[in-house]
């Protein structure tokens, strides 16, 4: 038996089979997890979707398009998933945007209001938007798991990360306050911190070469993270292993954030 065998739901993120929301959907479904997938809309972004799932995923694939910054698509594809699934025990919400043009070095002081207010649309509020249209189908199943992903960006400043530090920051407060309220139906709500990994989004930030260089400088395990042991955290935080835990940012990074040292020495 899978640790969780019987479990279904949404994951948001997967761009293609090197992204974190990836890894953590095929640590899902090996563990016996059905899973369905968004995908941004438009032909290309689905046949994206679908190239990443099929490599791990070997069941009746289901994916549905969603710009998660609107509010009639994130009332689409719920309304979807309710009618095509009989439970919902988790939400992955792998998803997150910042105009590449402020990440880069130096650049967060002249960050437009626009692209500001934009990366914390995307990258923050769509977990309260999500976990509002969770709400009512976990609390049908007794209960679920909202898990987001985030990064040390968001406590300390890492050259490059910018605004988008700012909105994972604002994604981790969210997450906490999300957790606090839902507690009530039994919804758990959580956040992974994970280490830099060479993905579609993070090929965006200006500084990630030297934090994959820095990693392995300081983090105690020497070492920069794989994409599966994000996978397993996020089974553990999925299944009923984390029966208690809620309101966390649980870090996979090889312990680099226990260091007093800049991760791009």
């Amino acid at each position: 038996m899978g640790l969780l065998d019987g479990k279904m739901g949404l994951v948001f993120g997967v761009a293609n089979d090197r992204s974190y929301a990836a890894h953590i959907a095929s640590s899902l479904t090996e563990h016996g997890a059905t899973c369905g997938y968004a995908h941004l809309p438009g032909d290309k972004n689905e046949r994206r979707t679908r190239k990443a799932v099929e490599k791990f995923d070997s069941g009746d694939l289901w994916l549905h398009p969603c710009d998660a910054g609107s509010d009639d698509e994130l009332d689409a594809i719920f309304e979807a998933y309710a009618r095509q699934f009989k439970r919902l025990d988790f939400v992955i919400h792998s998803i997150a945007f910042a105009d590449r043009e402020w990440l880069r070095p130096g650049a967060f002081t002249d960050t437009p209001r626009e692209s500001f207010l934009s990366a914390i649309d995307i990258s923050a509020y769509t977990i309260a938007a999500m976990a509002k249209r969770a709400r009512p189908q976990m609390a049908d199943s007794g209960g679920g798991s909202i898990l987001g992903m985030s990064y040390y960006g968001s406590e300390k400043v890492v050259p490059g990360y910018n605004v988008m530090g700012v909105a994972k920051a604002c994604l981790e407060c969210t997450t906490r306050y999300l957790a606090a309220e839902l507690g009530e139906q039994n919804i758990r709500v959580n956040t992974i911190s994970g280490g830099p990994l060479r993905t579609l989004a993070s090929s965006a930030v200006g500084g990630i070469d030297k934090m994959l260089e820095g990693t392995p400088k300081h983090a105690p395990l020497r070492r920069n993270i794989e994409g599966n042991e994000v996978g397993g955290t996020a089974v553990y935080l999925v299944s009923d292993l984390s029966s208690g835990v809620t309101g966390e940012n649980i870090y996979v990074d090889c312990g680099v954030n226990i260091i007093g040292a800049a991760v791009d020495d």
